[in-house]
C-alpha cells in the first residue's frame, strides 16, 4: 500500500504572490491543502481562491506570535508584545513567556477561536488547524486548539512532530534538526490528549519537511517522497513568489519560496507517474467529516453559530 500524503502550504493569505503560487500548484495537481492566515495581508484574495477551487482543503493557520491579533488587544494582554497591540514578535519570546506561565491558556483559546471564526464567516469550510511556527508542540497551546476543533466541527489538526526517519535524511540544518529532536519529549502528551486519543480530532503519523524548511529543493523533496513509508503523512511547504509584496512583510523565507514552488512542480508529477504512487489527499477527506463531504451532506460551521 502506498503512502497517503497531504501536501499543505502554510502562509495562505500572506501575500498575493504566495496565494498565486498556491493556486497554481493546486491546479497543477501537486498541492492539496493550504492553511489560511486570518490576518494575512492578502486574506480576501485567498478566500476568493478557496471558493474558486473547492477541491483545495483549507485549514486555519493559527498565529500566536509574529503577527496582528484578530481579537481586541485588551482581551488578550498576555499574548501581546511590548507595544500592547501586536503579538510577541519572535518565537523565542513566546516560548519563554509560555514556559514561565505568563501566557493564559484562556487567551490562547480566545484568539485562536477568533481566527477560526473569521475564516468560517468568510465561507471557508475549515478542514483542520495548525499553527504558525508549530507552537502547538506545547500542551498549553494544543489543548485549546483541540477544544476549538471539537466544538467547531473541525475534524483534524496537524501533528507537529517530524518523524525520525525524515529528520535523519539530513535535509535541514543540524541545529534545526536538533531542536526538533528535543521536542520529541512532548509527543506522548500530544498523542494523549483526549480528542486525539479517542479519534474526535484526527491527525497524521507525522509532518515531514519541517527540518528542511528553507532548504526544500528538488533533491530534498525527492528524497523525502522516496523514503516515505506506508501511512498518512503531511508534507509541509511554503511556496510563493519572491516579489515586492513579499519584500514588504516580515519572513525569513524569500527566495526559498520560489525554490519550493519549483521543487513541487518538478518532483511531485514524477512520483505520481510511478507504479503504486502516493495518494494525495487533504485533511477534509479524513474520517466522518470526510465521508459527509464526499456524500454532500456536510454542513460546516458558519462562525456565526458561536457569536
Amino acid at each position: 500500500m502506498a503512502a497517503r500524503i497531504i501536501v499543505n502550504a502554510d502562509d495562505f493569505g500572506l501575500t498575493l504572490g504566495v496565494n498565486r503560487a498556491i493556486r497554481e500548484l493546486h491546479q497543477a495537481g501537486v498541492l492539496t491543502s493550504a492553511t489560511l492566515m486570518a490576518t494575512g495581508r492578502a486574506f480576501d484574495d485567498a478566500v476568493g481562491i478557496a471558493h474558486a477551487n473547492p477541491k483545495l482543503g483549507v485549514g486555519c493557520h493559527i498565529v500566536l506570535t509574529d503577527g496582528v491579533p484578530v481579537s481586541n488587544p485588551d482581551s488578550i494582554p498576555t499574548l501581546l508584545g511590548p507595544d500592547g497591540k501586536h503579538l510577541r514578535p519572535s518565537l523565542g519570546e513566546f516560548v519563554f513567556a509560555l514556559l514561565r506561565g505568563r501566557i493564559k491558556e484562556s487567551e490562547i483559546e480566545h484568539e485562536a477561536l477568533a481566527q477560526v471564526r473569521k475564516l468560517q464567516r468568510a465561507g471557508i469550510d475549515v478542514t483542520h488547524l495548525d499553527t504558525h511556527k508549530h507552537t502547538h508542540f506545547f500542551p498549553s497551546v494544543a489543548r485549546p486548539l483541540l477544544r476549538i476543533a471539537e466544538s467547531s466541527s473541525i475534524g483534524a489538526i496537524r501533528n507537529p512532530f517530524e518523524p525520525r526517519w525524515c529528520r535523519n535524511l539530513g535535509r535541514g540544518k543540524f541545529m534545526r534538526r536538533l531542536q526538533l529532536a528535543l521536542f520529541d519529549g512532548l509527543k506522548s502528551q500530544f498523542d494523549g490528549h483526549r480528542q486525539i486519543r479517542n479519534g474526535y480530532v484526527l491527525t497524521t503519523e507525522g509532518t515531514v519537511g519541517v527540518s528542511a524548511t528553507g532548504q526544500l529543493n528538488a533533491e530534498a523533496l525527492h528524497k523525502i517522497l522516496e523514503d516515505a513509508p506506508e501511512g498518512l503523512w503531511e508534507l509541509v511547504c511554503h511556496p510563493g513568489y519572491n516579489d515586492a509584496d513579499l519584500a514588504a512583510v516580515k519572513t525569513r523565507l524569500r527566495g526559498q519560496r520560489e525554490m519550493e514552488r519549483e521543487a513541487l512542480l518538478s518532483v511531485v508529477p514524477e512520483f505520481l507517474a510511478n507504479p503504486n504512487p502516493p495518494e494525495l489527499i487533504h485533511y477534509g477527506n479524513l474520517g466522518a467529516f470526510g465521508l459527509k463531504r464526499e456524500l454532500g451532506i456536510h454542513t460546516p460551521d458558519t462562525g456565526y453559530d458561536h457569536a
